[in-house]
């Protein structure tokens, strides 16, 4: 009977889908492959040789079998989700061990690290079908996007969706501020600005604010007001792996960090009051966001009465973008602080029901489950 070793390893967090099948008798080498699962947050099954009908081999999300152990696997049955882990650069065999045993995948230690970590957190963190991510934009200050980002992602929440929403913009106020909850526990970014590599999706969405049922990553109130670009992308990464809804507000500029939030979205809706100075000032917009943003889309607000106020179809024409509609006025809106409604919090609310026709009108293929 192959033999079994017990570890003292955490167990893995609830709804996750387990961790890896290790194979191997190589000390050194299963030190350094526990070390790594360790750092993915996992919690292997650790076997000399395949394991008895009823161990890992077939049910495992992922199988990293040893090279010293790739002659007592090879009458395994076969699977997806094999890789084959060695240390000699210069063994040209190792490539016809992976074949005979079937493996996806031969990785060489140490240069193939960060490259297992990732694949060991993906498996540990049960990743499926990414989150789908809608960012926000103001074609000029004080458009409403953050409004209407709030909406979104409330009425997300509140249709039983997985929901995180992602403050992008440092000098905004504090999203947190509009849904009653700059006092509400949790990480704001400047935790997470110095942050590179992986960010793990479940730390992230149970370190952050939960309100309205939905999870807020924002601003506090000290003095940061940038974030590296590869915080922004290790921390959207990490939020899309979760799947479900996440929405981004951004704000009217492109650089570094916020082209990295825009290289993630699935689509992005530009918030444009339907008056010509406005009009002049979104083309600026459009121009630098769709340099990076393929599926951007246009939501207008009314233009102010009389004036210049143009028609919701010529807005569109002059931007060269499609309609999804324009949003609605809502009065008394305000936030939860208070006994206050938060945009998007009355059901009933012409906010609510623009945003729910929204999610609803998506079609599938345009991004992650719920």
């Amino acid at each position: 009977m192959a033999g079994v070793i017990a570890y003292d390893t955490p167990p893995t967090s609830e709804g996750r889908a387990g961790g890896p099948l290790i194979v191997t008798e190589d000390v050194d080498l299963l030190d350094d492959l526990l070390r790594l699962c360790a750092a993915a947050g996992a919690r292997p099954e650790v076997h000399h040789g395949v394991p008895e009908r009823g161990g890992g081999w077939e049910s495992a999300p992922l199988v990293l079998v040893g090279d010293d152990a790739a002659d007592r696997v090879r009458g395994a049955a076969r699977r997806r989700g094999v890789v084959l882990v060695g240390r000699d650069q210069d063994d040209s065999g190792v490539w016809r061990r992976a074949v005979e045993i079937g493996a996806d995948d031969v990785l060489v230690l140490p240069d193939g690290e960060r490259w297992l970590v990732d694949r060991i957190a993906d498996v540990a963190e049960g990743v499926g079908r990414p989150a789908l991510t809608v960012g926000l934009i103001g074609g000029r200050g004080g458009a409403g996007a953050s409004t209407l980002a709030c909406a979104l992602a409330v009425t997300a929440a509140r249709a039983g969706r997985r929901t995180m929403l992602v403050d992008a913009d440092p000098l905004g106020g504090g999203l947190d501020v509009m849904l009653g909850g700059e006092t509400a526990e949790g990480l704001r970014w400047p935790a997470f600005a110095q942050s590179r590599g992986r960010v793990g999706g479940g730390a992230l969405e149970e370190s952050l604010p939960a309100l309205h049922d939905l999870r807020v990553l924002s601003w506090d109130r000290g003095d940061t007001v940038a974030v590296a670009p590869e915080a922004v992308r290790a921390v959207l990464a990490a939020a899309r792996r979760r799947g479900g809804v996440v929405v981004v507000d951004l704000p009217r500029r492109v650089d570094e960090a916020v082209a990295e939030a825009l290289a993630q979205l699935d689509l992005g809706l530009l918030v444009v009051p339907a008056e010509l100075r406005a009009v002049a000032g979104a083309r600026r917009v459009t121009s630098a966001v769709s340099m990076v943003l393929r599926d951007l889309r246009l939501v207008t607000t009314p233009g102010p009465p009389g004036g210049d106020g143009l028609d919701t179809d010529e807005v569109a024409r002059l931007l060269g973008l499609p309609l999804v509609g324009e949003l609605p006025r809502e009065h008394g809106l305000g936030t939860s602080r208070g006994g206050g409604q938060p945009p998007g919090g009355a059901a009933r609310g012409p906010l609510a029901r623009f945003c729910e026709a929204f999610w609803e009108q998506l079609p599938a293929h345009t991004g992650g489950g719920v």
